[in-house]
């Protein structure tokens, strides 16, 4: 992932303007809106970076120098044309229960901490944002900025790094979008305008409807409205868009996608932690493939193929698929012949044993796995984070070469054939017979294993792979990030969006002369 082309900074020495993107709720569509900003910016010939001080995800990336970042600021770099950047999001949140989460900062673990701890230590945080906001400043013509939740959360203003804390801190205006398609969109933007404090309200610079179905038209007097009573002009209302891109969490509408209508069928696991389910988009884009996300036996049935994802607690998600039954039809489904494939946590519970005689991982010192792949894994304190590229030598995928990232604990003792063979001379993963495990995230997203995937699923199933006509990986995404920006651009007033960004800008260039 990421650009190889050199793209270098259009105004020199002129400090970087800056938009920032917020919501009056989680999942109100900022992470596209900010995508579709990067694309428009890029088209329009300046080097722009997104950034996002605070993300909480369990959807993580590991960038090419080794560091952790949250994917949807990865999914904004594709859009704007510039490689991944841990400084893009330096703080990630990577919840572990209900009340704690581990804390990475710039890319490696501070620690962990509960949700009360880290309320208190975050504004000591603080420093090493504006650090990673101002280099990146320095390296680009504009900054699309990402909110997080809603700036009404009004318990977490006082010490807030996220929302409008880090408006403040980066001298930035605001567009605040809401979802219409939850309905209640003008209560929403209109409550969290009057929520907000009256020097930050200033600051809302412009009104964003998102999701919207239908004719705009029947929206123009509640439009006019909404801007008598807030003073703030409404400056697009986005339709539903369809396009594809990666979803930051656990809120995509993926998830919840119980049936597929190709002619091959691929069955996600949904574990109750479950991480980096956007390793699994790749096989959605095929005209052949559908996935589709599976919680209980009923729900299984008889897919083509099974895949059993990552997960944030491996030993916990592992007892979970225990007491559901799905442990015990994924072995009946393995017996048969069927294919299965795990991904790194995956691929742990579908060894022999799991160990954790540290507490790495939770309180259960020592677990049997599934019992499918000659793998025993041990569970350490350190955390695997690199990027490889290799080749597949495991069955029916070998010799597909790919190009893929380890963000794991643990440490797995293999006793069978390799899955994949790595360019530096290692190996990774296992497989046998029909049950393939590997560590590696993003190897769908290689286009020679999705292919040799595919046609051996087409194989199986005796449907004719001659007729699968695959678009380029590369070439899909920029279709859709294309597609994006020129329904964004019909929809925003992206004239007023760069007076908005000119008008800050010679703001804070007064400031500095003063």
């Amino acid at each position: 992932m990421g650009n190889d082309k050199v793209i270098k900074k259009k105004n020199p020495g002129q400090p970087a303007r800056c938009i920032m993107v917020q919501g009056t709720m989680s999942d109100a569509g900022k992470s596209v809106v900010c995508a579709a900003l990067c694309r428009i910016f890029r088209q329009d010939g300046y080097r722009v970076a997104p950034f996002k001080s605070q993300n909480m995800a369990l959807n993580s990336y590991i960038t090419r120098d080794g560091l952790e970042m949250g994917r949807a600021q990865v999914m904004q770099a594709e859009a704007a044309e510039i490689e991944p950047d841990a400084r893009m999001n330096p703080v990630l949140l990577k919840p572990s229960s209900d009340t704690g989460s581990q804390i990475i900062v710039l890319g490696k673990i501070r620690g962990q901490m509960s949700a009360m701890d880290y309320h208190h230590f975050k504004p000591q945080l603080a420093g090493e944002i504006m650090e990673a906001f101002r280099s990146l400043a320095e390296e680009n013509d504009i900054i699309v900025i990402e909110g997080a939740g809603s700036p009404a959360e009004i318990n977490l203003a006082d010490n807030d790094v996220v929302n409008m804390g880090m408006a403040r801190m980066a001298n930035a205006p605001v567009l605040l979008v809401g979802d219409i398609d939850r309905g209640g969109v003008f209560a929403q933007l209109y409550g969290t305008v009057e929520l907000v404090e009256p020097e930050d309200r200033e600051r809302i610079e412009g009104l964003v409807i998102n999701k919207f179905r239908g004719d705009p038209e029947i929206l123009r007097p509640g439009l006019a409205m909404l801007e008598e009573k807030t003073g703030i002009p409404v400056l697009g209302v986005l339709p539903m868009l369809r396009v594809d891109l990666d979803d930051e969490d656990s809120l995509a509408p993926r998830l919840q996608k119980k049936t597929v209508e190709s002619p091959l069928d691929i069955a996600v696991i949904r574990l109750p932690r479950l991480s980096n389910f956007t390793d699994f988009n790749a096989l959605e884009q095929k005209s052949l493939s559908g996935v589709r996300y599976v919680d209980s036996v009923t729900e299984l049935g008889e897919p083509d193929l099974v895949i059993l994802p990552g997960t944030k607690s491996t030993t916990a998600d592992l007892l979970w698929l225990r007491q559901s039954g799905l442990e015990s039809a994924i072995k009946k489904y393995a017996s048969r012949g069927n294919p299965v494939i795990g991904v790194c946590g995956g691929y742990q519970m579908l060894g022999n044993t799991l160990s954790d005689p540290d507490g790495n991982e939770g309180d259960i010192p020592f677990l049997k796995g599934i019992g499918l792949l000659p793998v025993d894994t041990l569970f350490t304190s350190d955390k695997s984070r690199t990027r490889v590229q290799g080749e597949v030598t495991a069955g029916e995928l070998a010799g597909a070469r790919l190009d893929g990232y380890e963000i794991h604990m643990g440490v797995s003792m293999v006793k069978g054939d390799p899955f994949c063979r790595l360019d530096d001379g290692k190996t990774d993963g296992c497989w046998q017979d029909n049950v393939y495990g590997t560590y590696l995230h993003g190897l769908f997203d290689t286009g020679e294993v999705t292919e040799r995937l595919i046609g051996w699923l087409c194989r199986r199933k005796g449907i004719d792979a001659g007729k699968l006509r695959p678009v380029p990986r590369e070439e899909y995404v920029r279709q859709q990030y294309d597609k994006l920006a020129e329904e964004a651009r019909k929809a925003l007033d992206m004239d007023r969006i760069y007076d908005i960004m000119d008008r800050y800008a010679d703001k804070e260039g007064d400031q500095r002369k003063d």
